[in-house]
């Protein structure tokens, strides 16, 4: 007999997708959120029952998953939600799961290891297009070239636009920088720090270095030390990360990054099912070896949002099941590198 699973965030629109493509596959999450007004009619519309609880409350949340396995934890930016929906799954033992690809959230849970292991829990972010089909691919091209010691992956999204929820955690973010790693530490680097050129099968397009989630899980999945992510991006993307540095002295101004938000909140909350229908995901990968030796191996999906929620379904199912590690884990490593062919509408090929 199944679990019981909760879905946070349900509200939002990655969650919403997640909601409905769990019951199209026969599963019954339980929803909740921060707002009843936002909860009421994705429960009305899928029939599933539905729990209010703020973040800002540990006796709530610790009553939202009285009887759960399992949360999926949808509600972003995470670098500000991850930390009490963790804690609560620590104090009630239930397995945590989330869609980020925020670098230092990687980075707190693995930190977290030991504790989820004396709970008896497996933490595991990034179930979504962050960052399982690049993680897959990562472990999939060190399995060709176990002697590898450089990793460098890619990705470019096929007629779609972020979620309204992700412009946001970008606009957070954005005068981190980028980040790379080398020598098996987080390196902070200028945004679009290096371009190169990257057949993602479709012929040569420039890409350039960005933050993304697999600098920190890569790592954990491969062992690799030196790991740089890059992005096909519009043209006009790829200058507002070269003038970021300066972009970044104004955002750190409180009342010009709530501005710049409020504007944000204006768009339409994400892609149309029309749209996300036409798109596409891109993944590419080359591991090298001090020899020099290298191997290339690429991934086409869904569209980016699409494919969160088949991943993310798709990993609630394995641990509703049965397989969930203990401690912090990445996607690949949980589930192995061929855990995204398992996914509708994915091929992988090596060159």
């Amino acid at each position: 007999m199944p679990g019981e699973w909760l879905l946070y965030g349900a509200g939002g629109y990655t969650g919403r997708l997640i909601a409905r493509e769990a019951v199209r596959q026969g599963l019954r999450p339980i929803l909740a959120g921060r707002r009843a007004k936002t909860l009421v009619p994705i429960a009305a519309e899928l029939g599933l029952p539905h729990r209010v609880a703020t973040l800002d409350g540990p006796s709530a949340l610790d009553a939202a998953l009285a009887g759960v396995d399992v949360v999926l934890h949808c509600a972003g930016p995470f670098a500000r939600t991850s930390r009490p929906m963790v804690e609560a799954c620590l104090r009630t033992r239930t397995h945590y799961l989330d869609i980020t690809g925020e670098i230092p959230v990687f980075e707190t849970l693995a930190g977290r290891d030991a504790e989820a292991r004396a709970a008896g829990i497996m933490l595991l972010p990034g179930v979504g297009f962050d960052v399982v089909p690049s993680d897959c691919l990562a472990a999939h091209v060190t399995r060709r070239l176990p002697s590898a010691h450089r990793l460098a992956l890619g990705f470019q999204g096929l007629r779609s636009r972020p979620s309204r929820g992700t412009m946001l955690t970008v606009l957070e973010h954005l005068h981190r920088g980028g980040t790379v790693r080398r020598g098996g530490t987080l390196v902070s680097v200028p945004a679009a720090w290096k371009t190169r050129v990257i057949d993602f099968g479709r012929g040569p397009t420039d890409a350039v270095t960005i933050p993304w989630g697999d600098v920190a899980t890569a790592f954990y999945s491969t062992g690799i030390p030196d790991i740089e992510v890059y992005s096909a991006l519009p043209p006009g993307v790829r200058r507002l990360l070269t003038f970021s540095q300066m972009l970044g002295r104004v955002l750190r101004h409180r009342a010009a990054l709530r501005l710049l938000m409020a504007l944000v909140r204006l768009q339409p909350p994400g892609p149309t099912d029309a749209q996300r229908a036409r798109g596409a995901s891109l993944l590419w990968a080359e591991a090298e070896d001090p020899s020099e030796r290298r191997v290339v191996s690429r991934l086409r999906g869904p569209e980016g949002y699409t494919l969160t929620a088949l991943t993310a379904v798709a990993v609630v199912a394995r641990v509703l099941a049965g397989q969930a590690r203990v401690g912090f884990q990445t996607p690949a490593r949980a589930y192995g590198a061929d855990f995204i062919l398992e996914i509708e509408g994915v091929v992988r090929e090596d060159l």
